[in-house]
């Protein structure tokens, strides 16, 4: 399947009339059996059922429908559905025979994902569906000001996608949270194991994609159409903030910037300077417009550069700075790669940490849920051995609570976030 190259008008949830309750059990009666000693995952708490754990189905069904899930005894384990183009072949919903799927359940449990972000997090822009650590397996929502931004990445739940998004609008309404718009960014390659096609566009009346939001007192315009994943990465919205009372009077470098929120807090938090790098010009430009519209412009360089490049030139030059902040994208997407993840995280960490002053400050962190907190720790402490330096460590931090971590989901366990203290000769 090609690249997507158009936005198209897709549905308008906000003007249909969508039904958000309802008692009728959305299942299509079929049943899944699993292997003897299988569904060890599910059996854990999580939601997955791979297509090597199943014995048999039976029973009519289409694919994408909502199947029962058995054991190889009959031991009833849930509600889940099925997509055969993938090897993660079943995907729980409910894991009571007591509450089937109904649109009466699936609004409850919007319901409860809206309460738990009222708990934790700033509301004005955050992510409101983390896929299935709110037990939505394959959707994520992420909600900027007005606005909805939606990924579906399974089958099933393409299925149900529209009277979700209808029940959490009226859900939000009711705290007079009004939606404007809603845009799909289900323009992801996984689509494709689901046998999906790539898409973004409109699921309203078409909007200025260009959002405006504010976080941690900065202001930023997130481009919901063609930034990366849903426009912006509300996951590290606390751990920006967390490196404020580091950078007052600091000469602070920024790696990784992407649209410029490490630098921009940075700057906002008091700055000296402010030097920040990405690869890409795109987000370079859109990071320097985000330093126009808070008035920081004059206390942070931008470049275009390959930080992997620009590193070793800067320890050349005898460079130094207070502060660090390495952001990198996930080196790694699968196990297959994670020996050259190591590799590339623990060299961008060496040279990092060779351009920290003695006493200064360093922000690392990883992604990638392949690289596991152990791991991220080993490779950062062997980073430091061969840059001669010692770490006292700060914190560690994770992302933010509306990216809830499932504790039997570790997929929704990958940032990683360390601050340190650089000692050197002591």
């Amino acid at each position: 399947m090609s690249e997507i190259t158009e936005v198209r008008q897709l549905t308008d949830i906000l003007s249909s009339a969508i039904p958000t309750e309802g008692t009728e059990d959305l299942s299509s009666g079929a049943v899944v059996r699993l292997k003897k000693g299988e569904g060890r995952t599910i059996k854990a708490g999580g939601t997955w059922v791979f297509d090597n754990e199943i014995a048999s189905v039976s029973g009519s069904y289409e694919n994408g429908d909502i199947l029962s899930v058995e054991d190889f005894d009959g031991y009833f384990m849930g509600y889940g559905f099925i997509s055969t183009s993938s090897k993660i072949r079943i995907r729980l919903l409910s894991r009571s025979k007591e509450m089937p799927v109904t649109l009466s359940f699936l609004k409850k449990r919007v319901r409860a994902a809206w309460d738990y972000r009222k708990k934790v997090i700033d509301t004005s822009s955050c992510r409101l569906i983390f896929g299935d650590a709110d037990f939505f397996p394959g959707l994520t929502v992420d909600k900027y000001e007005d606005i909805l931004v939606v990924e579906s990445l399974a089958l099933g739940i393409e299925k149900l996608k529209e009277p979700i998004l209808k029940a959490l609008v009226e859900i939000l309404a009711e705290d007079n949270v009004r939606i404007r718009g809603i845009f799909e960014r289900s323009d992801a390659k996984v689509r494709e194991k689901e046998g999906l096609p790539r898409v973004k566009g409109f699921l309203s009346a078409p909007f200025d994609t260009r959002v405006p939001i504010t976080e941690n007192g900065i202001r930023y315009i997130v481009d919901v159409e063609n930034g990366q994943k849903t426009g912006f990465f509300l996951d590290q919205k606390l751990n920006r903030k967390a490196i404020q009372p580091l950078c007052r009077d600091a000469e602070v470098l920024d790696c990784f910037t992407h649209t410029g929120s490490f630098g921009l807090n940075a700057a906002y938090a008091g700055a000296s300077h402010v030097i920040s790098v990405d690869a890409s010009e795109l987000a370079i430009e859109q990071a320097e417009e985000n330093a126009k519209l808070n008035g920081l412009s004059d206390r942070i360089d931008y470049y275009a550069a390959d930080v992997f490049e620009l590193l070793p030139d800067l320890e050349a030059q005898g460079k130094q700075f207070d502060v660090v902040i390495l952001d990198p994208p996930a080196f790694t997407k699968s196990r297959a790669s994670i020996k050259a993840a190591v590799r590339g995280y623990r060299e961008i960490n060496i040279r990092g940490l060779r351009l920290v002053k003695d006493g200064g400050y360093f922000a690392t962190c990883s992604c990638s849920h392949f690289m596991d907190p152990e791991l991220f720790r080993k490779t950062i402490a062997e980073a430091a051995r061969s840059a001669h330096v010692r770490l006292r460590q700060i914190e560690f931090r994770t992302q933010a609570p509306d990216h809830p971590i499932l504790w039997s989901s570790d997929e929704s366990y990958y940032l990683k976030f360390y601050t340190f203290q650089v000692v050197k000769d002591r």
